[in-house]
Order: structure tokens, then C-alpha cells, then sequence
């Protein structure tokens, strides 16, 4: 969001600077002038700068006294100038040509500045003496850009001609020259804080990272000093300075007071220990510099690309290009060069020296081959006892075990050697995938922090992680009396976190089976950390001993489940009382056959679907008997249905059903298994469907006690539910095999055999009605008390089927409100299921209870005339109340009194030929 616009100067503006801390902006400008504004003076200009007579090309405040700043100008000088002051203080003149460009040093040990010109040439300036200290030459166009790297001790210059060069700011050698094609640079900007530099081009823009990001700092571990270069000042601090009661919290900054050093003739690169702590050796600029520890006294110097010390303080190498160098006691004692040349070396118990094809292992005496490996590594690390190392690349590292005594029989036995080596000089342990930015061991354990900002150690396979940091950080050191791990980062910031040695060393006689020395440790071992070593102890397959060291219950629980100590298991889940745990145990348990403790588990866990799997397999009933009870009123329903219908208990069963108000599924229950309670389950159904105010759903429900002819076979149903009552009863189980399955049994066929052969006999009962519709019901039937018309005699099969259909036929989308299904059984005319019967049976069954057990012909139930009056006209039937036949065997179908008709005694008739068109329509 642009916050703000104005016109500054009357012709381009070539270069904007921000005043470190104050309000203040300067722009420069093809007008020859140099301005100051003030943005929290609502922009207003402060200052106007003149003095240059050419174009004022750059700009820059000096970091070290903000009031003042230099310019560059196109007049070929260079002028410095102060805030409040309209003329220049000095000006600075050397250049043929115009000059395009400056920059600030921002070290404090040198007041300098640097200047970029048309005349291809790179200035250096002592603006206190106001001389050019060195003039820097080697592009081959105009000098655009320039700059002071605010970290490294680089110069930066940028030109026409494509190439960004790098020279060395003590010692003005050109180091690097970089050309990226993207044609002319004009800007160079540095991060301060970081390594990168940011490039600008005609065709884009660069980002590089110049130099190493990881600080020059050391750690001598015995003496708890620490000391890093900070460009060329080398200072020390010392962990001792703290006081004992000086609690420190992991992550957090240790409070450390500074001591300089000294001055370092070189610009430190890397810095380190001697193994003993007495000599500390600097490298940088190609060359190296041995100072002792405690008052850097120079103790010996040379020329080396790297420096690595061996196991033994006294003796150490160098890389001078291929060369390789090794001294013992500050002398040199032999020098060779690598068949395949030498890129890096690294220290240690053995020499590593890397080559384009790979890494080599010399013997620090003879420097005879000792094996050669095909990996490209980026760092080696060795235990302090020189048994394994650590060899890590850009992607992984590996954890080797060195074998001394293989290289000995080797060199006794020349038959052993081969061109690349003593092939059993090293055995593989791990390759772990992961990037090491520093590691140190500890012991047997591999400490290190990876590129996800992470402290990890390595032991025996194992990863252990110790905190995750926020930041990169770098490993210094571990003081063992202290229990405390030492990192630090970029800006010299210690930090610390605790790691007991005792974990450590008690992974580390583990690690060597050395499980006395284990023994003797573990009671040191502090409590917290108890479980990390039992967490250990188990991934090296030690799950006994894990059991008993362990502190953590869950883990407690786990060993004991892998071990299948169910005693512990069992007392532990006691004690936790989680239901994972329970069921954890019964499988175990389940395993063993001890079946006791099963179902115990089961239960306290409530679990009742596998109880029931136990029950129905140990054929126990009361187990059965007690889900269906615990199970019903924990909610767990399907459950409790389940084990009453294995029971057989079907009472229970559609009384879960009825109180989960699921009637539909409980009336169909019924319907199956228990007919005698279908009236009250679709009574319920009913007022169910009404209190949700679904009337005509309600209306919709045919009760099988009322419309026995919907439902074929009802009667033989309440014979065979009391058939199966009396049948019910404990079958020994030697007659198993003598049983049919329920699934090849016809009830119904057996009731009525049984029944044929005087072994049954059927005793109606009086159904259980439970709830019925409402009275208002009622309203729907206007003729409900009228009295029934006499049915024909002798009613002709074509009559009757005629009247199933019409009745049967009717839209049930505009006829549901007048359907059979949903009035009593006093108001309805049901289908016929018979042709002809006589009319004394007819006679009887007018005459016989409300509910009819049998449907016929001759029942002739009345229906309200009005209603499917209504209906037959919706279909355009004529209705004929004329055309009437009363004899015995005329067409008629039906006729009845009419309670609608204005005349109440007239007869309403219907003609075959009405009814043919009405079933055509429908």
C-alpha cells in the first residue's frame, strides 16, 4: 500500500538511503543535489545538500556515526558529509573517471570505504587519513556497484561487464569471480547477520550464500571454556563463571561474560581444540595459526587449506592444495599426496582424506591405505575411545565400527589387502536418513543436530530426540559433572539442555553387553529417565529387564502383554482401569485358555459383543442371561436384544423394541413371533404416528386382528405361537443329533400335525387389544351403528371377486382416508376369500363377535355409501339407484341404505357393466 507520494528533485532520482534510526530519508539525484526528509514531519524536506557538479549517482550513511554519509557523483569524487552541515566535510579524489557507487565498512576496527568508478577501477579509502589505501583492478567495464560484506571479510563488485568479483578485505586478493549470464549488475545487497548476498542483473536478479554458515567456535569440555572468532577478535567465555546456585533452563541463554582474547592476523574460518584442551588452532585466508588456549600465545603457523587434529594432541595435518602434511610435536614428520587428489580432510583415529572418488582412510604413522570407501562424505566423527565413527553426507550418515585388530592381522598377512583396502577394517551398524549439521560422541552415543533444527543422539540403533529447536544451532560440547549439552548459534548466543551421563553410560554398557557395569549404573539413573531407558532396553530385545525398570505404567503394561505375564497385566489394568487395557488382556488371555480371566476382562470392560461370543461358545446361559440384563441398561440395546433372542426369551426381546420405540420393527416382530401381541404393537404404532402428526400414516395401518383376510393364515399363527409354548422345553444334548435344525422345520405344518393327531389342541384366548385407535376414529364412518344389510344368497363367484376388486382397486392416493385398513372392524367391508356359502353361516357370523375369525362372502360388511359414492363419481360411474335387481341370482353386488341419500329407504345398486368400467378405469 503506497502510503505516501511527492516530487523530491527536478530530474532523476538516482539513489535513496534510510537513516539507521531516525526519521530521515536522503535522495540523490541527476540535479546535482543531495536532500533530507523527514517522514514524521509529514515529509516535510530538512535539508538541502550541494556541492557536487556532476550527477550524484549513490548515497550511503555511515554505520559507525549515523550523522554523517558519503556520496558518489559522476564529477569523479567522493564526498562525506554532516547532517546540519550544507557543506561537505571532505572530499575524496582519485578516480579518472565518474564515480558510480560507495559503501561503508561496518567493522570497527578499520574507518574505510569503498568506491566503483567509469574508470573500471575499485577504490579503498581511509576516510580519517583521506588517503586510498588500495586500488582493486580486474573488470574490464564500468564498476557499477560495490559493497562490504557486514560478516565475511569480502569485498563485493559488481560491473557492466557481467562478473561480480570477490576480494579478500585484509589482504585485497581476488578471490572468486562470479558471471551468471544475466549481463550487466548494478546492485549488490547484503544481509546482515547472514551469508547471503543478493545480486541485481538486466535480465534478473541472484541470491547467493558466500562462505560457511557455522560460526568459528570451540568448546575445550574439560575446562567448560568456549571460544569463537568474531571476525578477527577471538574471545573466550567460561562455563565456571557460574555459580552453583545458578539454575539453567533448557533452550534459554546462559548469562556468560565475555573476555577478549586478542587480534587474530587472519580471518578465522574455522577454530578448534586439541583433544587435550591446550591448543586452540585457527585457519582461514590459507593459512593456519596454533595459539595456546589459555593466553593465545602463537605456538606455530604455515600455509594449509584445512587443519584436523588426531586422537593424539601432539600430532595433526594439514591440506595445502593436494598435499597432505602430517606433523607430530610441531614438526613435520611426512607429506604425500593422494593418488586421487585430495579435497577435504578430516581427523580422528584414522586420516580421512576425500577425493573425487571417494573417502580414504590413511594410518596416521605410516600412512599406508587402510580402506577405501565410495562416498562423498561431508564430516567424520569419532568416539572418544576410537571404536566407532560417524561418516556423514548430504542426505544421511553412518555409524561404523572401526576393527583394529583386522588391520593388524591385515598387515601381517599382505593376502588380506586389497586395492581398496583391509576390506574388515570397518563393520556397518546403521544408515540412518538424515542431514547432520554438527554431532560430537558421547561415549557410545552419537549426539548430533540434524536440518529440521533438532537435537538428536544416535546409540545402538536407536534415535533418541532431546528438544527441537527454534532456531539453527551448533553443537559445542558436553560437560559430564553438569549433566548439560552446550550449543550456540550465528550470533555467539549459548544455550544449554540437560543430558543425563548416566542414561548414557548405562546405553553404553548395554550397547557393549556389559550388563554389570549396567547393573552398577542403573541405581544412578535418575527417575524420569527411567523410562527412556526401559524404552530402550526394549528396542534392543531386552524386554525382561525393561519390565523391571520401567516406572511408567502403560509402558509397564505393554512388556507385560509382550512378555504374557497376565499377573501383571492384570494388577496393572486394576490400577488404570481402562477399558483398552481390559480387552488388550482378554486377548492375551484368550491365547492361554485361561477363560476366567476372559470373561473377567470382558466384563470390565463391557464388552459384550465378544461376551456373548464367549457365552454362545461355552454354552453358558447365566453368562448369557447377565449380558442381556448389564447390556440393557448400559443402552447397549442390539446387545440386549441379541442374547433374549438367543434365550428365546421374545417377550423381552419386543419389549427392548417397544422401548426404543421401534415399533415398526416390533410389530413386525410380532407379526413373526408372537401374533398374539400384534393388536397392541400397532395400536402403539398408531398413536406413535399420530403424536408426529401423521394422520393418514396412522390411518394407513391394517391391524391384523381387525382385517384377518389381509393377512392369510393368522389363526394358524396363534396356534403355532401356543403350539411352540407348550413345545418349548431343555433338550438334553444327546439328542443333538437327532434334532432337526430350526432351519429344515416347518412350525405350522408340525402344529397342524400335531393338532390332526389329538396331540394339540387350540384354547382361543382373548388377544391382548393393548392400545386401539381413539374414539374419534369414529368420525370417519358415518353408518358405523347403522344395522347391516342381509348379504345375497347364494352370491355368484364373478359377484364376489368383482367386489375384492372394486373395494381392493380403489387409489389408495386419493382413497387412503376411506381405505379399509382404517376403520374398526364394525365399519368395514373386507375382501372375500370364498365363493359361496350358505346363509345360515352368514347368518352366524353377523351374529358372532366383533372380531371374525373367518372372512366370507356372505359377511356382506357395510361401508359408508357417501364415502365411496364419492369415489365411484370421481371415475365418472353413473350411479343407478333405479336400476335394482333383487332377484336371487341377478348382477347385483351390493346395495345398502344410503345415510347421505335424501331419501334414507332408497336403495343404491350398482350394474356389472358400472363395475367392468370402474376397474378398467382404476
Amino acid at each position: 500500500e503506497r502510503l505516501h507520494q511527492f516530487e523530491a528533485h527536478n530530474d532523476y532520482i538516482r539513489s535513496v538511503a534510510i537513516h539507521p534510526t531516525q526519521s530521515y530519508i536522503l535522495t540523490s539525484s541527476d540535479d546535482m543535489t543531495i536532500k533530507l526528509w523527514d517522514w514524521d514531519a509529514k515529509w516535510a524536506l530538512k535539508q538541502t545538500f550541494e556541492g557536487h557538479i556532476h550527477y550524484v549517482m549513490q548515497i550511503a550513511f555511515n554505520p559507525k556515526d549515523n550523522n554523517t554519509f558519503a556520496s558518489a557523483s559522476l564529477d569523479r569524487t567522493v564526498k562525506v558529509w554532516q547532517l546540519g552541515s550544507t557543506a561537505p566535510n571532505f572530499t575524496l579524489e582519485g578516480h579518472e573517471k565518474g564515480v558510480n557507487c560507495v559503501d561503508y565498512y561496518s567493522g570497527s576496527d578499520k574507518p574505510y570505504l569503498v568506491s566503483g568508478g567509469d574508470d573500471r577501477l575499485v577504490k579503498i579509502w581511509d576516510y580519517q587519513n583521506k588517503t586510498c589505501v588500495q586500488t582493486l583492478e580486474g573488470h574490464a567495464q564500468n564498476v557499477g556497484c560495490v559493497a562490504f560484506h557486514p560478516e565475511l571479510p569480502i569485498i563485493l563488485s559488481g560491473s557492466e561487464d557481467g562478473t561480480v568479483k570477490l576480494w579478500h578485505s585484509n589482504t585485497y586478493r581476488l578471490e572468486s569471480t562470479l558471471n551468471y549470464g544475466l549481463e550487466r549488475c548494478w546492485a549488490i545487497s547484503c544481509l546482515k547477520g547472514s551469508n547471503n548476498v543478493a545480486l541485481g542483473y538486466d535480465e534478473g536478479s541472484m541470491m547467493i550464500k558466500l562462505g560457511r554458515e557455522e560460526p568459528a567456535m570451540s568448546m575445550d569440555a574439560s575446562t567448560g571454556k568456549i571460544v569463537w572468532a568474531k571476525h578477527c577478535e577471538i574471545q573466550q567465555v567460561n562455563l565456571k563463571q557460574l555459580s552453583s546456585d545458578q539454575q539453567l533452563k533448557d533452550g534459554e541463554k546462559v548469562p556468560l561474560t565475555v573476555k577478549e582474547l586478542g587480534s587474530c592476523e587472519i580471518y578465522p574460518q574455522t577454530l578448534s581444540h586439541s583433544p587435550n584442551g591446550r591448543f586452540v588452532v585457527v585457519c582461514g585466508d590459507g593459512e593456519y595459526i596454533l595459539y595456546t588456549a589459555i593466553t593465545l600465545r602463537n605456538k606455530s603457523y604455515g600455509s594449509a587449506m584445512e587443519f584436523v587434529w588426531s586422537q593424539d594432541s601432539s600430532e595433526y595435518a594439514v591440506r595445502d592444495g593436494n598435499m597432505v602434511k602430517i606433523f607430530k610435536n610441531f614438526k613435520e614428520k611426512k607429506t604425500f599426496k593422494p593418488e586421487a587428489g585430495a579435497e577435504g580432510i578430516f581427523g580422528g583415529s584414522l586420516l580421512g582424506v576425500r577425493s573425487y572418488s571417494g573417502l580414504t582412510f590413511y594410518d596416521w604413522e605410516t600412512t599406508s591405505l587402510i580402506r577405501r570407501i565410495e562416498i562423498m562424505p561431508k564430516s567424520i566423527n569419532w568416539s572418544q575411545n576410537g571404536e566407532l565413527v560417524c561418516i556423514a553426507t548430504e542426505e544421511s550418515y553412518y555409524v561404523l565400527r572401526y576393527r583394529p585388530e583386522a588391520v593388524t592381522n591385515a598387515i601381517s598377512n599382505k593376502d588380506l589387502i586389497t586395492e581398496d583396502g583391509i576390506e574388515d577394517a570397518f563393520d556397518a551398524l546403521s544408515e540412518i536418513p538424515e542431514t547432520i549439521k554438527t554431532g560430537i560422541w558421547v561415549g557410545d552415543c552419537f549426539i548430533y543436530t540434524n536440518s529440521l533444527n533438532r537435537i538428536n543422539y544416535y546409540v545402538g540403533g536407536e534415535i533418541v530426540t532431546i528438544s527441537h529447536l527454534d532456531r539453527v544451532m551448533y553443537l559445542l560440547g558436553y560437560v559430564s559433572n553438569e549433566n548439560r549439552l552446550y550449543l550456540g548459534d550465528k550470533e555467539m548466543s549459548i544455550v544449554s539442555f540437560e543430558l543425563s551421563l548416566s542414561v548414557l553410560e548405562y546405553q553404553t554398557a548395554v550397547m557393549r553387553k556389559d550388563f554389570e557395569t549396567a547393573d552398577r549404573v542403573l541405581p544412578t539413573v535418575p527417575k524420569e529417565q527411567r523410562t527412556r531407558v526401559a524404552h530402550f532396553l526394549e528396542k534392543q530385545g531386552y524386554r525382561q529387564q525393561a519390565l523391571s525398570v520401567t516406572l511408567d505404567h502403560e509402558h509397564k503394561f505393554d512388556l507385560a502383554l509382550q512378555l504374557g505375564n497376565l499377573q501383571v497385566c492384570y494388577e496393572l489394568a486394576i490400577e488404570l482401569e481402562n477399558e483398552q487395557k481390559w480387552l488388550q488382556l482378554s486377548d492375551v488371555a484368550t491365547k492361554q485358555g485361561d477363560f476366567k480371566l476372559v470373561q473377567e476382562c470382558l466384563t470390565r470392560a463391557q464388552s459384550f459383543g465378544s461376551l456373548i461370543l464367549l457365552a454362545s461358545a461355552s454354552s453358558d446361559k447365566q453368562l448369557m442371561a447377565t449380558i442381556g440384563d448389564k447390556s440393557r441398561k448400559s443402552g447397549q440395546f442390539n446387545i440386549a436384544f441379541l442374547s433374549n433372542f438367543v434365550l428365546g426369551k421374545l417377550d423381552e426381546c419386543l419389549n427392548i423394541l417397544i422401548e426404543n420405540q421401534r415399533l415398526p420393527e416390533a410389530a413386525f416382530f410380532a407379526r413373526t413371533y408372537l401374533p398374539s401381541q400384534i393388536n397392541h404393537v400397532v395400536g402403539l404404532w398408531r398413536e406413535k404416528l399420530k403424536q408426529m402428526n401423521m394422520e393418514r400414516a396412522a390411518q394407513a395401518l391394517a391391524n391384523p386382528t381387525d382385517y384377518e383376510n389381509l393377512f392369510p393364515g393368522l389363526i394358524d399363527t396363534y396356534k403355532t405361537e401356543e403350539f411352540l409354548k407348550q413345545q418349548n422345553k431343555i433338550q438334553s444334548a444327546r439328542t443333538y443329533q437327532t434334532i432337526s435344525p430350526n432351519w429344515e422345520k416347518n412350525p405350522i405344518e408340525e402344529m397342524k400335525e400335531a393338532e390332526e393327531n389329538g396331540q394339540f389342541s387350540y384354547i382361543p384366548v382373548q388377544l391382548n387389544r393393548g392400545i386401539t385407535d381413539n374414539d374419534d376414529d369414529d368420525d370417519n364412518f358415518d353408518d358405523a351403528t347403522e344395522t347391516p344389510i342381509q348379504p345375497i344368497a347364494k352370491p355368484t363367484t364373478t359377484d364376489s371377486s368383482v367386489l375384492n376388486k372394486l373395494v381392493s382397486s380403489i387409489n389408495p392416493d386419493r382413497s387412503r382416508s376411506h381405505s379399509p385398513m382404517n376403520h374398526t372392524n364394525t365399519s368395514s367391508i373386507k375382501p372375500t376369500q370364498t365363493t359361496s356359502i350358505s346363509r345360515e353361516a352368514s347368518t352366524t357370523s353377523k351374529a358372532s363377535s366383533v372380531i371374525s375369525t373367518t372372512a366370507t362372502a356372505g359377511s356382506g360388511r357395510r361401508t359408508s355409501m357417501s364415502d365411496l359414492e364419492k369415489e365411484l363419481q370421481e371415475f365418472d360411474i353413473d350411479i343407478d339407484t333405479d336400476d335394482v335387481s333383487n332377484t336371487e341370482n341377478g348382477p347385483s353386488v351390493f346395495k345398502e341404505t344410503s345415510k347421505n341419500s335424501p331419501n334414507e329407504n332408497e336403495d343404491l345398486q350398482f350394474d356389472d357393466d358400472d363395475v367392468d368400467e370402474f376397474l378398467k378405469e382404476t
